[in-house]
């Protein structure tokens, strides 16, 4: 919903929970919230992501309308969340409750996304020093 970003303070609450916007995301949801004012100035659709069909309701878009355009794609909309979260555990290091508290994730996927770093972690320290 609307009321879920904070472009002030570069947050995105999802379930519930308040994520940090990066530079990426925080630019295309800029661009996404100018198109969407100039494309639908008098909608009062508070959902953020509306089309057409939406516009003039208040319902959501639909799943297939969010997902098609990435599907056959390498850069599928799960490969992309994989991603960001990987690269976040290798930009503020291994911690588990950082990866939770960043993606909401349960305890036992946030561990494995947190080993995973470690063991890319060492590897890269491995060849390094060889």
């Amino acid at each position: 919903m609307l009321d879920d970003i904070d472009l002030g303070n570069r947050r995105l609450t999802i379930a519930g929970g308040a994520r940090p916007l990066d530079d990426l995301t925080l630019e295309f949801m800029v661009e996404w919230l100018e198109y969407r004012r100039r494309r639908w100035p008098s909608t009062a659709n508070l959902h953020t992501l509306i089309n057409n069909q939406t516009a003039n309701t208040t319902s959501r878009a639909s799943t297939h309308w969010i997902s098609a355009p990435t599907r056959g794609q390498d850069a599928t909309l799960e490969r992309l969340r994989v991603d960001r979260q990987l690269e976040e555990a290798l930009t503020h290091g291994p911690d588990p409750l950082h990866l939770a508290e960043v993606f909401g994730l349960d305890g036992k996927t946030a561990m494995r996304y947190a080993d995973s770093t470690r063991a890319l972690l060492e590897q890269a320290a491995e060849q390094h020093l060889r």
